[in-house]
């Protein structure tokens, strides 16, 4: 038995997100049906993340176990695999690596970008939020850097999430003025539930005027969900990378 890293992405706009549910269609449910099909055997596949209903990935890395993936054809399999997928998934690549290498617990950061438009969309509707007027870039980016100095992002939090704890290191985030709009990155070792979708719609109100510096401070240090702005739409997000130490 073997261990091998998938690098993939997918349009998440028909998906109940990436981990399995109860009820809805998810990706971690399609890549493992496909793989036990065509390896046949039962495949787990395990995410380096859980992207929201709706959220996109461009770079995204799962991890599976198995002991009859056809490594000396790995090319093959991998047009195979992409040819069963749906036309809104794709492979790029497949490759082993050390059996203790975890997609989840392994990876360094994970990179997001939330994508806004400022002209109204149409090809590109389902990849963009559109926001009407102009954005103060200055004080959003002010505030990008208290969130750069935060640990404890319970006031961006999902309410009554399973996890142990809220705090994460951010690395970057900034918000760049593009053609035809902005565009919001950020990276961090760890991300929480709703986490930049509730970033982005307060760092909007920032933008708009309706919320200052000083009362984003108060936001972050209040550490609750209701003192925050409402979440942005889901079709803005995209996971765009997962880091690995070299192995």
């Amino acid at each position: 038995m073997s261990r091998y890293f998938i690098h993939m992405a997918y349009d998440g706009t028909g998906y109940s997100g990436w981990q399995i549910q109860p009820n809805g269609n998810t990706v971690q449910q399609v890549m493992e049906h496909a793989l036990s099909t065509l390896l046949k055997e039962e495949i787990s596949v395990t995410g380096a993340g859980r992207t929201d209903t709706g959220v996109h990935a461009s770079r995204f890395v799962a991890h599976f176990d198995s002991a009859s993936y056809p490594e000396t054809n790995s090319d093959r399999f991998v047009f195979k695999l992409n040819r069963f997928l749906p036309r809104d998934m794709m492979v790029q690549r497949i490759e082993r690596v050390p059996d203790q290498l975890h997609a989840r617990f392994s990876a360094t950061y994970r990179s997001y970008e939330y994508r806004i438009s400022s002209v109204k969309p149409l090809f590109d509707r389902n990849y963009t939020h559109y926001v009407f007027g102009p954005l103060d870039t200055v004080e959003i980016n002010r505030c990008c850097a208290v969130i750069m100095c935060t640990t404890d992002f319970t006031s961006f939090s999902k309410l009554h999430t399973d996890v142990k704890t809220n705090n994460c290191r951010v690395m970057d985030a900034r918000w760049n003025a593009v053609e035809h709009g902005y565009l919001f990155e950020i990276r961090a070792d760890r991300f929480l539930r709703n986490m930049v979708r509730s970033l982005v719609g307060t760092l909007l109100e920032v933008g708009h005027g309706k919320l200052d510096l000083a009362g984003f401070k108060k936001i972050v240090e209040g550490r609750d969900r209701s003192l925050a702005g409402q979440s942005a739409p889901a079709q803005g997000l995209f996971l765009v990378d997962v880091g690995y130490e070299p192995f």
